[in-house]
């Protein structure tokens, strides 16, 4: 089964078309899982990226096949790894909101979070009770 803890998003700048959503997945089932894809209130399009260095370059992918969540392995999405991307967002988010969205996860079907937009330029906090599935 997995465990969804701390997902946030940052405020986006204005006239920004994509927002970010990092949280960290737990799956202390037997089997791997993987998120495939999700939907959320403030964008159309939902996509699940990893980033890359190349030749010193950040580079943005999304990730093929879906984000594997071995059995026992915990996967961070966050800044500068991998995360998930609203696009098209209907409205900058601001600091202090929050939005609610849905992960698809190959075998654990959807699972309802809510993100909390976080000002430009923050840290994630430190640990806060996970979602229970």
């Amino acid at each position: 089964s997995l465990q969804i803890s701390d997902p946030w998003s940052r405020a986006t700048p204005k006239g920004s078309s994509v927002a970010a959503g990092y949280m960290t997945i737990k799956n202390s089932g037997s089997t791997p899982d993987r998120l495939i894809s999700g939907s959320s209130d403030v964008a159309p399009k939902f996509e699940v990226h990893e980033m890359k260095m190349e030749d010193g370059i950040a580079k943005m992918r999304p990730v093929k096949g879906g984000l594997e969540i071995k059995p026992g392995e915990t996967v961070e999405l966050k800044p500068g790894s991998f995360h998930v991307m609203f696009v098209d967002v209907k409205k900058p988010l601001s600091a202090g909101e929050q939005f609610k969205a849905t992960l698809v996860f190959e075998k654990a079907g959807s699972v309802n979070v809510d993100y909390d937009v976080r000002a430009m330029g923050s840290q994630p906090a430190g640990t806060m009770p996970g979602m229970k599935h």
